[in-house]
């Protein structure tokens, strides 16, 4: 498809909207509002994949490469189909055909950062005054390509927050905490590319991920390289159909064949709920004790259905013994394990646990705290993150909106703004040119400045005349996000 299509129908006749010998548009990205209780600060994350994918990939491949006749006969066809008798000509699809690259200037901030709600992250104007049409023109296909990988790395760091926190209290090995997270979100993504750039986002914060297109879409568009780092990994792991497949009444011969047979050494993650998972607790896993203690590496216990908390830490109103229980402290009963120097309980490094299914912000504390309240260290357990989080959220979830603060209509500036009267504020807009500035490690805006001013400030040029002038490395921004 022409990526001029890649629009809001009310976007293509804006150019003749504007004010005759408008010359200039200068807009924003900014997160306005945050909709999750203790989270203020939004990780910026996606500009460069939007720059290279759609500008400079989409562009150039499928238009300035293609025909220009045929480029303008398709505009046109759709225009005039979609809207019906209608004015939108076509020379300035044409004119942007000549001039061969896209005439805009991307300001912004290192992804990766930790921007305060009303900051902008980045700002963009075009270079030609012909041109002045295309800043807005560009509002949709950014904000449909970078709000959800912004929500999704903000995520992901307050999910390694709460870990970290917990895991400096209780734990004796920090560095679990890269795998403690896990993402197990892309089946429940709205399409591949949600799957794989909220995936990405996630990797900045851990190193879990089932999500396999984002190690290739990292590499790409990030400059990773799997041979060299770490960018993702994941560990062998059953489903229900494997299970299932060993029949109810030989349940226990399954999970012996995996541990000795199929997988005699390193991590095997084994879906442990298919019927009953406290009888997998209490008779399975005693049964294959000492064949679990004979190998060389973790046998992970995986329960997907129930409450979270109270299935790894026990329900204090269960009916049993073993649900009162939970997992964590069953499996300390059977395999036992060492206790740390913070005086927390960590299980044998044969045998493990993680839950999957339905995880929050929430959940992850209430399991933490539990299993610090129980005496077991934070570390006893790896979360799955899936699209229980990262899907369920929209462009509101952090107020994400690209707005208009600046123009020039023949020759002199104008600082624009919108503050609606009906309106509790979220909607106000900043005012003029702008510049970010960095106190005590925190950005802040300054808006109505002069260009002068405008070139100063934490936002750098990343993009200029069809020219990606900032190429960033995921070590960079995993180092930027550790450093905020």
């Amino acid at each position: 498809m022409n990526p001029l299509l890649y629009t809001d129908g009310y976007k293509v006749d804006h150019r003749r909207q504007y004010p005759d010998k408008t010359t200039l548009v200068y807009s924003n990205w900014t997160p306005r509002k945050s909709r999750i209780e203790g989270i203020d600060q939004v990780v910026f994350f996606g500009l460069q994949y939007f720059i290279k994918k759609y500008i400079l990939e989409d562009f150039q491949r499928n238009f300035f490469d293609q025909p220009k006749e045929e480029m303008v006969a398709q505009y046109a066809r759709r225009i005039n189909n979609y809207l019906g008798p209608n004015s939108v000509g076509t020379e300035h699809i044409a004119a942007l055909h000549d001039l061969g690259y896209i005439p805009m200037v991307i300001k912004a901030l290192p992804e990766g950062a930790s921007v305060p709600i009303r900051v902008p992250m980045f700002t963009m104007y075009n270079t030609k005054p012909e041109f002045f049409w295309l800043t807005n023109y560009f509002e949709t296909l950014l904000s449909a390509t970078v709000w959800m990988p912004c929500n999704s790395a903000t995520l992901a760091k307050k999910y390694r927050q709460i870990l970290d926190e917990y895991a400096l209290e209780t734990a004796s090995n920090l560095d679990f905490v890269d795998w403690q997270g896990h993402d197990f979100s892309m089946r429940g993504m709205a399409g591949m590319e949600a799957g794989t750039m909220s995936s990405a986002a996630h990797l900045l914060s851990f190193a879990g991920t089932d999500t396999i297109p984002t190690i290739d879409f990292l590499e790409h568009y990030y400059n990773a390289d799997s041979d060299t780092e770490l960018i993702g990994g994941t560990v062998a792991a059953t489903e229900h159909s494997v299970m299932c497949m060993g029949t109810n009444s030989g349940e226990l011969e399954t999970f012996k064949r995996l541990v000795t047979e199929v997988y005699p050494n390193g991590i095997v993650s084994i879906v442990s709920d298919t019927w009953d998972l406290w009888k997998v607790l209490t008779e399975y896993l005693p049964a294959l004790k000492s064949e679990i203690l004979a190998r060389d590496g973790k046998v992970v216990i995986r329960p997907d259905s129930g409450d979270p908390v109270d299935i790894i830490c026990g329900n204090p109103n269960g009916k049993t013994e073993i649900e009162r229980k939970g997992v964590v402290e069953s499996l300390w009963e059977t395999f036992g394990g060492t206790v740390n120097d913070k005086g927390y309980k960590e299980l044998d490094g044969h045998i493990g646990s993680i839950y999957g299914d339905s995880i929050t912000l929430d959940r992850a504390t209430q399991i933490c705290e539990r299993l610090k309240q129980k005496g077991f260290a934070s570390t006893n357990v790896v979360l799955g993150i899936g699209s229980f989080t990262y899907q369920y959220n929209t462009r509101d979830t952090f107020g994400f909106a690209m707005k208009a603060t600046y123009g020039e209509v023949d020759g002199v500036g104008r600082a624009i703004f919108k503050d609606p009267i009906t309106d509790d504020g979220t909607k106000k807009s900043a005012k003029g040119l702008m510049k970010i500035i960095k106190e005590d490690g925190v950005y802040s805006l300054i808006d109505e400045v002069t260009w002068e001013e405008e070139k100063e400030g934490e936002m750098k040029e990343v993009f200029r005349d069809g020219k990606l002038l900032i190429d960033l490395t995921l070590k960079e921004i995993r180092t930027t996000l550790k450093n905020f």
